[in-house]
């Protein structure tokens, strides 16, 4: 049997440390074929998703997709997300997370995908712990340098 991935697990551990200390934890999703979420808030192939308790409901925190309802311009919309899809999770108010690695994803258990398929970009990240070894990514242009940088994590 193959070693499950850490991921899902470090998400969890992540969004109750989040919680715990009253920050507002957020993932950054790399949008494919297998999420659905609403397209208007799609930017660069990517979506930046609140999942914290006031702003969610019936959320799940799953080894393979994180789902939930979250109101959208005032109308309730059903979110899935591939734990393969997410880049990132991050508390809003101080930027502390944590980056990863985005893996295809395979679609919702028993249903056709509904997400939006557009091209993806990988997300920004530098190494906080080495400053000079290379980037996943480098950081785009106009990027605040001091705004806190996510070590991705394989």
């Amino acid at each position: 049997m193959p070693e499950s991935s850490t991921k899902p697990y470090l998400i969890r551990a992540l969004h109750e440390w989040c919680t715990d200390n009253g920050y507002t934890p957020h993932i950054v999703v790399t949008v494919d074929a297998n999420t659905v979420v609403p397209r208007v808030h799609i930017h660069d192939g990517q979506i930046t998703l609140n999942i914290g308790t006031l702003a969610t409901s019936r959320l799940v925190l799953g080894n393979d997709y994180i789902e939930f309802q979250a109101r959208f311009g005032g109308i309730t919309e059903q979110i899935y997300v591939p734990v393969s899809a997410v880049s990132a999770i991050y508390a809003r108010e101080t930027g502390a997370g944590m980056g990863f690695e985005v893996a295809e994803s395979q679609p919702y258990p028993g249903s056709e995908s509904e997400g939006a398929a557009r091209a993806a970009s990988p997300v920004k990240c530098v190494s906080e712990s080495d400053p000079g070894k290379p980037a996943a990514t480098e950081p785009a242009p106009g990027d605040d340098p001091k705004r806190p940088h996510l070590t991705i994590v394989k």
